[in-house]
């Protein structure tokens, strides 16, 4: 006796849920995924003029006031003054109350 068996094959995206599949339809339609970003003020390298900007400025003065000399985020001079070895004067660091 032979009995028929039926298969039923169901896509792993289905058990996920809508999000998903559209997800995926998107990529596979070469569809670029939206990234929920700031925007920053510049992006990318510093410049030779930018560097030497923050050589000379980061001493003595507001890394705030730095950043919006040169039109990036605060967080982007900390960084690079950090990775360059560059640190505040004791004198500086005096005027805000600190030893």
């Amino acid at each position: 006796m032979i009995t028929n068996i039926l298969v039923i094959i169901i896509p792993i995206n289905y058990w996920v849920g809508v999000n998903a599949i559209e997800s995926e339809r998107s990529y596979a339609m070469g569809k670029k995924r939206k990234a929920a970003k700031k925007k920053r003020a510049v992006k990318g390298l510093w410049s030779k003029s930018e560097v030497g900007v923050l050589k000379r400025l980061f001493s003595n003065n507001p890394t705030a006031e730095i950043a919006s000399k040169l039109g990036r985020p605060t967080e982007a001079v900390k960084k690079k003054a950090s990775r360059m070895g560059l640190r505040k004067s004791k004198r500086y660091m005096k005027s805000l109350g600190r030893s």
